[in-house]
């Protein structure tokens, strides 16, 4: 059972021509804490995984201002995967 978070970090690490892609995106996830070694997801993985690829960029965002911004602050563009304040 692969999480949407596993199966959209192998597609992004495939498309920067990773070999090991698959393998790679869930030792990653595995090392963050947002699943087991045996592909579960655990709670924090649960919580990025229902936030989506829009609420996760606008949450990476917000942590690398610095500063305190609520995700309505920011825009998300689809084709780069980032946000930026309004």
């Amino acid at each position: 059972m692969t999480s949407e978070l596993e199966k959209r970090l192998t597609r992004q690490l495939a498309a920067q021509g990773q070999k090991d892609a698959a393998g790679m995106a869930h030792g990653l996830l595995v090392d963050r804490g947002h699943i087991t070694p045996d592909g579960t997801l655990t709670t924090k993985g649960a919580e990025r995984d229902h936030l989506g690829p829009a609420g996760r960029a606008k949450d990476r965002a917000s942590k690398a201002s610095g500063r305190v911004h609520l995700q309505r602050e920011y825009t998300y563009d689809p084709k780069t995967n980032r946000a930026k304040l309004k």
